[in-house]
């Protein structure tokens, strides 16, 4: 899909934008949006993962936060920008693999409305409780939610892989735990802690701090392996629940039609700044792990995620709106 619809843009691009200011991209400040509010997995990503491009691109970089209906206002902002590389989106897995996954009826087209520019990085997912829950396992939770039907709450941001990951263990451990949508990360941490809800779903890169310190408790991470800070807590699979993809991507996407130029120079950008130490130590110390492709092969892997979240999204059974 990306890879082939990558073939056509150049057709596209000849009347959008001319050689001369292809050539000489960027001439002025390029906005990157996140869709989602401050404070949460993807917007701390973006910041930490792009703090040294903009030296790289010889312009201005800036972030703009454009948060509602589960990252898709800002998302269908830059699929409806100009096609010339100065209004990128801070997508990947959940803004271009999960949404075609749920949503049917949307106004945009998120796999066709964009062309992939450049990977940042991998994250990772973690089921947690409130620690006055009294579970340590998935298991136990299973247990606990079938001898209290109805009584415990989860909550995640709408709409991404956070609130599949707690449909996805609802719909496979039989369980009745009510679901509470939240429009950002932020918000449900906050419930999480105080105990509004009892189970919650978010990112390493946000949540591993709070569990660090106790605010949380750790039952299961959806990754290959155990996290080394994490040693204790299994993963899906050690803990019974196969079946759920064990990373997320965070990359950069531009509206279709941008000219393969102007990818190629953001790409290039993007790389470069990646491979700078201090912005790969910045990365690490979230949690996250760097990764720098070219425009094509980010392209390839979007391909197979929209794939692999589709087949999520029918086994935890939902679709929305």
């Amino acid at each position: 899909m990306f890879r082939l619809f990558a073939i056509a843009i150049a057709i596209v691009a000849a009347g959008a934008v001319t050689p001369a200011r292809t050539q000489n991209f960027p001439e002025r400040t390029v906005k990157l949006v996140v869709p989602y509010p401050p404070g949460g997995p993807s917007d701390t990503a973006a910041r930490v993962s792009t703090q040294n491009v903009a030296a790289k691109l010889g312009q201005s970089l800036i972030i703009e936060n454009e948060a509602g209906a589960g990252g898709r206002v800002g998302t269908r902002a830059v699929a409806r920008a100009s096609a010339d590389g100065y209004t990128l989106l801070f997508g990947g897995s959940n803004e271009n693999a999960i949404t075609p996954a749920l949503y049917k009826k949307l106004d945009y087209d998120a796999v066709k409305d964009f062309v992939p520019v450049a990977p940042v990085a991998n994250d990772f997912q973690i089921m947690v409780v409130n620690p006055s829950l009294p579970v340590h396992t998935l298991a136990e939770l299973v247990q606990y939610a079938k001898e209290h039907p109805g009584k415990l709450s989860s909550g995640a941001t709408i709409g991404i892989s956070p609130h599949l990951l707690l449909e996805f263990f609802r719909a496979r451990s039989g369980t009745d735990i009510v679901f509470v949508p939240y429009k950002g990360a932020a918000p449900g941490m906050a419930d999480v802690m105080a105990g509004q809800i009892q189970v919650y779903a978010s990112n390493k890169s946000v949540l591993l701090p709070l569990i660090q310190s106790g605010r949380l408790r750790g039952l299961a991470v959806a990754s290959a392996e155990r996290w080394p800070e994490l040693p204790d807590v299994p993963t899906l699979h050690e803990s019974g629940l196969d079946g759920y993809p064990t990373t997320l991507w965070y990359g950069l996407m531009a509206p279709a039609g941008t000219p393969p130029a102007v990818i190629g120079k953001l790409n290039a950008a993007v790389s470069a700044a990646l491979n700078m130490p201090e912005t790969q130590n910045a990365i690490a110390k979230l949690g996250l792990q760097s990764r720098t492709l070219t425009a094509p092969e980010f392209g390839a892997i979007l391909d197979k995620e929209v794939v692999l979240w589709e087949s999520v999204a029918r086994a935890a059974g939902v679709q929305l709106d």
